[in-house]
């Protein structure tokens, strides 16, 4: 584990369900009694929570919860009915930060952190590390203080994730760690216990009545209500949730609080949620619906970031190239919003698309003017929001990367139907093809599912083909979980054998490899740039990445001192399917190696003027090559 207290673990998908068009004050209240459950003996702590809710009415003991959804309870005219006490007027005076916690008029509480310490350990993807971020702005403004010891904490927290169900078994195995904190080793200073996140959201009473595992859940778009939840913990016995999905919060107005002040790198949220409902994926019921972040305040966050050394900013969202912002802008005039709402060719949605607003591609334009000097990526999009206005807008700024996620899934066009993807194996290769004649250096990172519902062998083979083809230059390959409440779960079998999974995941992960290291290769003898970013924490040896998404470990001369954040011109000496290892040749500064070398001549790229049949290799002869 991390020792700073930030816990990293699998990869995450993020998640949706019902919408909630307002914030903590105009949530609804539901009372449920639960029964707790206990783990019998020999029995694991993930097969105990699997188990059939039926077994908790077995258990003697009982607890109330008060859970906040989407669902029951009191209207909102029998809470604002209610007066504001006294007790929270000492809290107006703290209006000035953004990151305010939010006030609830119908909850008086005094218990407003006081110097209590709180300990996260985050699980999943990159979009919750920004999470925790926001987390941790409102904990910090409501009087909470983050410790780095476990072991020194008031509050835990666990930030979660629920793409599959090895990350949840994980949880339970934790929370079951945790509670003997609790019971044995502080019974005399027990921590409270949370669970954030998109497991939250999914199994909220659950986790409540898991055997009093946890003590608070709260969901994604509920922080601002995260104090408040903490307070009502502490005045009573009863677990509490707030798992409310919103239609609009993006918390937008919070400056989050960086795990790692020392970063070059920062991920920054401009969009929330997910229209798209895969058939396979949890993250519309989890994460709820698409909304995306003024453009003024992403743009004024960059800025700050830079003014702060930050190097390298990644726009990040569930559906990021689905972006759209439909506020009037304070900057930017109505008459300057760009295109770039048209789907990529042979791509289509199962939900009707909204007109206007200004789209992704303007957002990148406006981000990459802010420093020529700071690097721009953006992840994870989905490959129907490729429109020629954002492909121009990566060709013509050198500080946009040339590195795009693009998720295949599957290379079978009746599995993709099955997956509710959207396109087809021809069009997929299309868009690859197309991609490749406008940005001829690109490279191009993936997701891919083994052994979804109902998958053949020979749609597996139509898979291997395409990653074939395609010659990706990362690729995160899992074998397919099924997931409750999703579209697969409700319409079809989870009915290709573990063990054909296993064989399945294992060959596509040996065709990456094997391609990807041909590629790598070829990049051998070749010189390119790279953002040092400091020393591994294993063998302290200097590493960085290229724009094409590469990890470099660098060979420095001796005489030359380099700080995080400094570009360097390398030339190639070796490479792996995961990495390469270059010799520094002198530091350089991004414009001027790119003044130097222009990215449209790096390498030919494809034949462009036809689109490839439907097997014909698309990789370009050195796709994401650095310059001769």
């Amino acid at each position: 584990m991390n020792r700073i207290g930030l816990r990293t673990q699998g990869p995450s998908v993020l998640s949706r369900g019902r919408r909630s068009t307002g914030h903590a004050y105009s949530q609804r209240m539901a009372m449920s009694s639960s029964v707790a459950s206990s783990q019998e003996p020999g029995e694991t702590a993930a097969q105990a929570h699997r188990s059939d809710r039926s077994v908790l009415s077995k258990q003697k003991t009982k607890r109330r919860h008060l859970v906040f959804n989407n669902r029951t309870g009191p209207s909102l005219q029998h809470f604002l009915a209610q007066p504001l006490g006294d007790s929270t007027a000492h809290l107006e005076s703290a209006a000035a930060s953004s990151a305010e916690p939010e006030r609830v008029p119908y909850m008086s509480v005094s218990d407003w952190g006081e110097g209590r310490k709180y300990y996260v350990e985050v699980y999943g993807c990159q979009m919750n590390v920004n999470d925790t971020e926001i987390l941790m702005s409102v904990l910090n403004k409501a009087g909470y203080k983050r410790t780095m010891t476990l072991d020194d904490a008031d509050v835990i927290f666990l930030m979660t994730c629920a793409i599959r169900e090895k990350a949840e078994d994980r949880i339970w195995s934790r929370l079951s760690h945790l509670k003997s904190l609790k019971t044995k080793t502080r019974p005399d200073r027990a921590p409270m216990v949370g669970v954030l996140g998109c497991m939250a959201e999914r199994l909220k009473e659950k986790l409540l009545e898991s055997d009093r595992l946890v003590d608070v859940v709260c969901g994604p778009d509920a922080y601002r209500s995260l104090p408040r939840l903490l307070s009502l913990r502490a005045m009573s016995a009863d677990g509490v949730a707030n798992v409310m999905l919103s239609a609009d919060e993006t918390y937008a107005d919070i400056t989050p609080v960086r795990l790692d002040d020392n970063k070059i790198s920062v991920h920054l949220s401009v969009m929330r949620g997910c229209n798209n409902m895969c058939s396979f994926c949890i993250v519309p019921f989890t994460r709820g619906t698409e909304r995306s972040r003024d453009i003024d305040s992403i743009v004024s966050e960059v800025r700050r970031l830079s003014a702060q050394g930050v190097r390298e900013v990644t726009l990040l969202g569930q559906n990021v190239n689905s972006y759209r912002d439909t506020s009037s802008s304070a900057v930017f005039a109505d008459d300057e919003v760009g295109g770039g709402s048209d789907l990529s060719r042979g791509f289509s949605t199962i939900y009707k698309r909204k007109e206007g607003g200004r789209r992704f591609a303007e957002l990148l334009h406006r981000v990459a003017q802010i420093d020529p000097e700071m690097r721009v990526r953006f992840t994870s999009p989905h490959p129907k929001d490729f429109p020629d206005e954002l492909l121009q807008v990566i060709r013509d700024n050198p500080n946009v990367c040339r590195s795009i996620h693009l998720p295949l899934q599957s290379g079978s066009t009746s599995c993709l139907q099955r997956m509710r993807r959207g396109y087809s194996r021809e069009a997929f290769l299309e868009l690859v093809h197309h991609i490749r004649s406008v940005i001829p250096d690109v490279a191009f990172s993936t997701d891919v599912i083994a052994g979804f519902c109902g998958e053949t062998e020979d749609e597996h083979r139509e898979t291997v083909d395409v990653m074939r083809a395609v010659g990706f230059d990362t690729a995160f390959m899992f074998a397919y979980s099924m997931r409750e409440r999703t579209h697969a779960h409700r319409k079809y079998s989870d009915d290709v054998p573990a063990d054909a999974k296993g064989r399945r995941l294992e060959e596509i992960i040996a065709t990456f490899h094997d391609v990807a290291r041909e590629k790598n290769q070829r990049l051998v003898g070749m010189q390119g740039l790279v953002l040092y970013e400091g020393l591994t924490k294993k063998r302290g040896r200097p590493f960085g990445s290229d724009d094409y998404g590469h990890k470099v470990f660098l060979n420095m001369p001796p005489s030359l001192q380099l700080k995080p954040g400094e570009y360097v011109k390398v030339r190639i000496e070796a490479a792996t399917s995961a990495s390469l290892t270059a010799a520094v040749v002198e530091k350089t500064t991004l414009a001027r190696y790119y003044s130097d070398n222009p990215q449209a001549n790096i390498c030919a790229g494809p034949i462009v003027g036809r689109a490839p049949s439907s097997l014909e290799p698309v990789v370009a002869e050195a796709a994401g090559a650095l310059a001769v």
